[in-house]
């Protein structure tokens, strides 16, 4: 399974599914979007593998993404996750940060012949069907870029798909075009690269400079009665203690109590066929998907709803609760089978324009077409 597939079901609604496995990481990157440390709490395991469990082969997502944390932490749940996952027709990927490449080419004679890839990760990568691995100059005060390519290459070797998440603090960043290039050098255009900007969440927060990408409209003022669709409302996501929200922005996965619109349910108690109605069934989030939470807000909030929609695209759509008059008028429009009509032809659209038309609007404009590299077809 390449990157592009993976990008290319993005919009669609419940064809995927993220699962964070753990909060803990070993590594202490200075952006990490979820603040990760190895003092968090474990997850449920259980919960998971019955959740997961809960996929049938008529009612399965295409493609289940397992991150964190470090999901490989905890490599026999991976390898069993991703086993249950393949049984029903779901698809794997898993996202690491390659914590265990962290000595290669800092220790004298490095790994041993055997390569880099512990046996005990090495059986949950075999599992998965396509292996991302984060790299970016935070990722490498930590992890050394030569360990992070000798462990993809040991993945390629073994028949996985692999891709590089690479992040920078925006366009400009001159540490993207170096590791964009050293990757083509080293790989050809075996790893495509999905390529995005630092934002403010997690630890990150800490930091003013990376403001990029808050929302599908970030940093370009537009009319607020234009349509602005959201994809990142189409894949639930399953948070590190259970609870399954709507949206992968990880203020939202965070927040406690999750706004009632954007809570999907809980692995522990619900399934994935429940999961999956909510989610194609929400009148709300059918029309954050089509038209945006800023139209609704401007359309249907009046004056009270001002202040929200100022405060920002995905925080508008957090708040969109505290406006009854919204939720009614996106109870007007999407309710019904009018309402699952145009949440299809929304996702059509935009799974009409492509995986690089995806990225170029969510990810980092200039480096868009690295996700459309053949990978290991070519």
């Amino acid at each position: 399974m390449e990157l592009a597939q993976l990008m290319d079901l993005r919009p669609q609604p419940a064809a995927g599914l993220l699962m964070m496995l753990t909060r803990r990481c070993p590594l202490r990157c200075a952006h990490c979007s979820t603040g990760s440390t190895m003092t968090a709490a474990e997850p449920d395991a259980g919960n998971l593998l019955r959740f997961t469990g809960s996929f049938t082969s008529a009612d399965h997502p295409e493609t289940l993404l397992l991150t964190g944390g470090e999901p490989l932490l905890l490599p026999e749940l991976t390898a069993e996750l991703a086993g249950l996952a393949r049984a029903a027709g779901t698809r794997t990927a898993l996202l690491t940060g390659a914590f265990f490449a962290r000595d290669v080419g800092r220790t004298p004679g490095g790994p041993g012949a055997r390569g880099v890839l512990p046996d005990r990760i090495r059986r949950a990568v075999d599992a998965v069907d396509h292996f991302s691995v984060s790299l970016d100059a935070f990722h490498e005060r930590e992890v050394p870029r030569a360990g992070v390519f000798r462990v993809v290459r040991e993945v390629l070797d073994a028949g996985t798909a692999a891709s590089f998440h690479l992040l920078g603090t925006g366009p400009e960043d001159p540490y993207l075009a170096d590791v964009t290039t050293a990757v083509r050098r080293e790989f050809g255009d075996r790893v495509p690269m999905l390529v995005n900007s630092v934002r403010p969440v997690g630890r990150a927060a800490a930091d003013a400079r990376p403001a990029a990408n808050r929302g599908p409209a970030a940093g370009v003022a537009h009319d607020p009665l234009r349509a602005l669709p959201c994809s990142m409302a189409a894949w639930p996501v399953v948070a590190d203690d259970g609870t399954v929200v709507a949206c992968c922005n990880q203020d939202t996965v965070d927040r406690r109590p999750v706004p009632p619109h954007l809570l999907l349910g809980h692995a522990g108690e619900d399934d994935w066929p429940t999961v999956r109605r909510r989610t194609t069934g929400s009148p709300v989030l059918r029309a954050v998907r089509t038209v945006g939470p800023t139209r609704l807000l401007a359309r249907h909030g009046g004056p009270a709803a001002q202040a929200t929609r100022d405060a920002g695209y995905c925080a508008g759509c957090r708040a969109l609760g505290e406006h009854p008059e919204a939720v009614a008028g996106a109870e007007r429009l999407a309710s019904g089978p009018a309402g699952a009509l145009l949440d299809q032809r929304a996702a059509r659209r935009q799974r009409e324009a492509g995986p690089v038309a995806y990225v170029r609007r969510h990810g980092c404009a200039p480096y868009a077409d690295l996700v459309a590299l053949p990978g290991t077809g070519s």
